[in-house]
């Protein structure tokens, strides 16, 4: 099974390096020919209105809703969950518009506030350790919208069918359970 990470910006390595250990092989995805080979892909995080300009560019974001479309599992990480959301609050358009929510960016506020906790995720026995780096917020959610984790009474993880998503960024410590969780999801 080949999973993809979005090779635009981010921490590509780190969410390879996830993958792999969850049990998959971790591509770096740089060509839209190469979605044709991939199970799943991940977006990861970075500055989202950098990342959809680039997606522009480089024609990811009509071949990423292709793959969606198809059934194929997406996961969006920090920047990756706003370029997956249907609304991004005070943007007029959104990126792929996939994700039946609305999000807010930097909801948890700058670099300097970024900090580490251990979040409760539905599907998860124990509790995963979450980096928040200039994180976004998931505001509201569709009917279609599973809720997997709340910090403080916000929304930071969800899954919609083939979609996950999550406002931090599990690529960034040891834990590699939440790239367990997209694996299976791509298995099924």
């Amino acid at each position: 099974m080949k999973i993809g990470v979005l090779s635009l910006q981010g921490a590509v390595a780190e969410h390879i390096r996830s993958v792999e250990r969850a049990g998959a092989e971790g591509i770096v995805v740089k060509k839209i020919e190469q979605l044709d080979e991939l199970s799943g892909l991940i977006i990861p995080g970075g500055e989202s209105t950098t990342i959809g300009k680039l997606m522009r560019k480089y024609n990811f974001i009509e071949a990423v809703r292709q793959f969606s479309n198809q059934g194929k599992p997406v996961f969006g990480t920090c920047a990756g969950l706003i370029v997956l959301a249907k609304t991004i609050q005070g943007q007029e358009e959104a990126h792929l518009g996939l994700m039946d929510i609305t999000v807010s960016r930097n909801a948890f506020g700058r670099q300097r506030e970024s900090f580490e906790t251990d979040l409760n995720i539905k599907g998860i026995e124990e509790p995963v350790r979450a980096v928040f780096i200039r994180a976004p917020l998931i505001q509201s959610v569709g009917t279609g919208v599973d809720v997997l984790s709340e910090y403080n009474g916000e929304i930071v993880a969800a899954r919609q069918g083939h979609l996950l998503a999550s406002s931090f960024h599990p690529e960034l410590t040891d834990d590699y359970r939440l790239h367990q969780y997209f694996v299976d999801m791509v298995r099924e």
